[in-house]
């Protein structure tokens, strides 16, 4: 890894040298939320002032750009001779992140073990993920994101330069040959022992502000002890089956393929939908069979997936901590409370 710092005028030029040749996506503010709080997301952005960097956390992760909510895996036409079948992985062009926090960039890194590093890897998420340029940022933590304690507050890979706030300047972390070339462009020289004092301080500063927490001792074997426990219908008694949990969520990825075919039998197409494990026909079977018809069964195995069947598959948590689950159900279910009453532990 090589490390640069550059004072912070000159990221609008790194902005305008990006940009000159790609697609930026970026954190920009859509709205307000009923307490007048900013609400941001993800979005093509072409000038640099609408670019909010001191952005809290994005309603929406940036998944949507690797996992759309729907897409089409191929198109089929009857021609006179046969059928022709069409298959577009749905990327047209290169993009470039510029912006994305280290819970994110981590939440992408684990898409990736899923879905391009497992046996069947999906072409269509490779494809994508393939043609991205990631500049991670440094963020402020919320009150509802508990990251640290999933160690995605920090990123090591899965990005191509990381920008880090040490005062007048950023302190970055460059992973690839691209991002080096790009910052030939502009004006950076290489740190001191007073930039090192200075990001090892904002690390420190961070780490205070972390309020939420999760105790993840031992959870793989609790999760195993309490998998009949009478605290998952108590939450279950709670949640709405609605799915926005995993609609927030950067790592969910569970999907359906649904064929149609047009009504004057010349074509069809294959599409594939992400839903989510909380619905309530989402492990219904032909013959009309549901296994999971209960709320908390379903509400129970989303968390079991998160937290034990990733954690033997891959030595990791599917969750990356950042929050948005809780700060977007309806219902206020919210991971740190749910593990701590799995731990039987109080709030």
């Amino acid at each position: 890894m090589i490390f640069k710092v550059f004072d912070k005028k000159e990221l609008k030029k790194l902005f305008d040298v990006l940009s000159s040749d790609n697609s930026i996506v970026g954190p920009v503010e859509i709205g307000a939320d009923r307490n007048d709080q900013p609400i941001y997301a993800f979005s093509l952005v072409s000038d640099f002032n609408n670019i909010k960097l001191n952005y809290s956390t994005t309603k929406l992760p940036a998944k949507k750009f690797f996992l759309p909510f729907k897409e089409d895996l191929a198109t089929f036409t009857i021609k006179e001779h046969g059928w022709q079948k069409n298959v577009d992985y749905n990327i047209d062009r290169p993009y470039i992140f510029f912006g994305l926090h280290a819970c994110d960039i981590n939440a992408l890194n684990k898409l990736d073990k899923v879905l391009m590093g497992s046996t069947y890897p999906m072409p269509y998420y490779a494809a994508k993920r393939k043609n991205m340029f990631i500049v991670g940022i440094d963020c402020a933590p919320q009150p509802y994101c508990f990251c640290r304690s999933m160690g995605s507050d920090t990123v090591l890979h899965g990005f191509d330069m990381f920008l880090t706030d040490i005062g007048e300047e950023y302190f970055a972390e460059i992973l690839s040959d691209t991002a080096y070339n790009f910052l030939k462009k502009i004006n950076t020289r290489d740190p001191v022992e007073a930039d090192h004092f200075l990001y090892m301080k904002s690390v420190s500063e961070k780490n205070k502000k972390f309020t939420a927490h999760v105790d993840t001792t031992d959870l793989t074997k609790i999760l195993d002890m309490e998998f009949q426990s009478e605290v998952w219908k108590h939450w279950g008694q709670q949640c709405l089956a609605c799915g926005t949990c995993s609609n927030v969520c950067p790592t969910c990825y569970c999907y359906g393929v649904e064929e149609t075919v047009d009504i004057n039998l010349k074509s069809a197409r294959k599409t594939k939908s992400l839903y989510s494990c909380n619905l309530i026909d989402f492990a219904e079977v032909a013959g009309g069979h549901n296994f999971r018809p209960e709320q908390h069964i379903r509400l129970k195995y989303r968390y079991y997936h998160k937290h034990r069947g990733f954690v033997e598959a891959y030595e990791e948590s599917l969750c990356v901590g950042c929050g948005r689950c809780g700060e977007s159900c309806l219902a206020g279910i919210r991971v740190p409370e749910v593990i701590a009453s799995v731990r039987r532990q109080e709030d």
